[in-house]
């Protein structure tokens, strides 16, 4: 398959169902019947160029395995997201351990072509976030984005992050802009963004 197809064409499967929704997204998990899916992110030279791509297919692979592999063993992972109003696969948002110990998770977003400029990034990572703390209860959450990434560091300063330090991404062979977002920050931010502080403060 092309990973220029229609996307429209790739959609959720009717046998199964989101475990976590937005408004506009469905959050479900990876099987490895789902390599096709798969590849029409992850094996997209445009979609992973920033992250360390092109991916070869056997990579893409590995990478699928590894998403599985951490969904069953810490319960999370970069789910697969579809659009509620019509299947479309969009891409994949989620978690992944990055300091487990000490409470502390990574989100990330990788989204298809067909899907950038219309806010399903920010969507998607704000649910992801409020998964993170209101279910699974993490005592922080960390983000890192390619320095010539401007759209994710965007995404993550609307949701509250805010810049740490630069930390080496073996994949890129670069220095990451990275942020971290407590919980004691996520709720001022809830709380902020429902009007909930003094304008004065």
């Amino acid at each position: 398959m092309s990973v220029t197809e229609d996307p429209d064409r790739h959609t959720r499967p009717q046998t199964t169902t989101d475990f976590l929704q937005s408004e506009r997204l469905g959050f479900r998990t990876w099987s490895e019947a789902d390599i096709e899916l798969a590849i029409f992110l992850w094996g997209d030279p445009e979609v992973t160029r920033l992250i360390g791509g092109p991916f070869s297919r056997g990579q893409v692979q590995e990478r699928l395995s590894r998403e599985i592999a951490t969904m069953q063993s810490h319960g999370i992972q970069y789910w697969p997201i579809f659009l509620l109003a019509t299947g479309a696969y969009a891409g994949c948002c989620g978690l992944r351990p990055y300091k487990s110990e000490g409470g502390i998770y990574e989100v990330g977003v990788h989204l298809r072509k067909a899907f950038w400029g219309q806010g399903y990034a920010p969507e998607a990572a704000r649910t992801a976030t409020e998964y993170a703390f209101h279910t699974l209860g993490v005592k922080a959450l960390f983000a890192g984005h390619n320095p010539g990434n401007a759209a994710s560091r965007r995404v993550l300063e609307k949701l509250g992050f805010r810049y740490t330090h630069d930390e080496y991404y073996p994949p890129t062979g670069l220095n990451h802009p990275s942020y971290r977002l407590t919980s004691e920050e996520f709720v001022r931010e809830q709380k902020r963004r429902i009007g909930g502080f003094d304008k004065a403060v």
